[in-house]
């Protein structure tokens, strides 16, 4: 991220993208039929020439035809899970510069102009949009509380990370979204696009924006603990493959350190009478010293496949052009 963290949410002077810039506005659907053709519009209303998308994902409400009406483009996904969605919008759509939001119409439409703006200026790759709310039903004290807990886990992972790192509302450069490798299948998706970028090294900034309540009508498909729990899940396995010397060393270092508690008690032994009475212990201490060194090891041959794979996603990533490549219309 950038020094300074994310802006104070005053508002960012918005740009004319000169002809041919193509922007894409990317809205994941599931029974969101009081609030997608309201998204639609706020966000047509925001930005005029951006191609709107909307990928249904086996919404039973009327929704795909509600957004059709509103003058999407609307496209069907199967495979049930918002990663699966991202994952098709991400390979079909081909622009610039990417907007991606939810379909309930609670982020701030109006903002996607300045957030663009910080983007094109700076040559960002994300601009996240950090909810604020002064509404309870919009953003309820238990995923506050859980998006903090979460928040500060990545940091102390990664050492760099968002304030929201479970918001919805994000710009994207071309160069992110065709170097993004989609691996979630839920809503675990934002937490590892964080991680994508604190893994690679972009510039990524946050713009703190306006979250307001669901329409009436409209229900949350969030839930708290289960999805609280998938996304901690998607930590753990993240940090597994992204820094193994240090997953596997700590779990070596454990076997290690139990090891040596049990052999001291069998040292002593041995070095007043010579004797080793407990044989079966000396077996186990034997054993879980192998599977410490094992570990050990494993964390070195796979730090070095990461540090490769991750090279191979920096290219992919410098095979696209920069965000301020798209000069910016006067």
């Amino acid at each position: 991220m950038i020094p300074g963290g994310a802006s104070d949410g005053s508002a960012w002077p918005a740009v004319r993208l000169p002809a041919g810039v193509r922007v894409a506005v990317l809205l994941p659907c599931y029974n969101e039929a009081g609030a997608i053709a309201q998204t639609v519009a706020q966000f047509r209303a925001a930005l005029p020439s951006a191609a709107i998308y909307v990928y249904d994902n086996n919404s039973t409400d009327g929704s795909r035809e509600l957004a059709a009406q509103a003058g999407a483009i609307v496209r069907q996904v199967r495979q049930q899970g918002k990663g699966h969605v991202v994952r098709r919008m991400f390979a079909d759509v081909d622009a610039d510069i990417y907007v991606m939001a939810d379909g309930d119409a609670t982020y701030e439409a109006s903002a996607a102009p300045g957030m663009i703006g910080m983007m094109l200026e700076h040559n960002f790759d994300m601009v996240v949009g950090a909810r604020r709310t002064e509404v309870e039903a919009a953003y309820r004290r238990g995923h506050r509380l859980g998006n903090a807990m979460l928040t500060g886990l990545l940091k102390s992972l990664f050492g760099r990370t968002f304030t929201d790192i479970l918001s919805g509302y994000r710009v994207f450069s071309r160069r992110f979204v065709k170097s993004f490798p989609v691996l979630s299948s839920g809503f675990e998706i934002e937490t590892e696009m964080s991680v994508h970028a604190l893994e690679l090294a972009m510039p990524v900034t946050e713009h703190v924006t306006a979250y307001a309540a669901r329409p009436e009508g409209s229900t949350s498909k969030l839930s708290t603990y289960r999805d609280g729990w998938r996304i901690l899940r998607t930590i753990i396995t993240l940090y597994r493959v992204e820094r193994p010397i240090w997953f596997f060393g700590f779990v070596g270092g454990l076997f290690a350190a139990v090891a040596l508690g049990l052999a001291v008690p069998l040292l002593l032994t041995y070095l007043e009478t010579g004797l080793v009475p407990r044989f079966p212990t000396a077996i186990l201490v034997t054993g879980m010293m192998i599977i410490a060194v094992l570990s050990f090891m494993c964390g070195l041959i796979l730090d070095t496949v990461v540090r490769g794979r991750r090279e191979v996603k920096r290219l992919a990533y410098l095979g696209h052009s920069a965000p301020a490549d798209l000069s910016i219309g006067q």
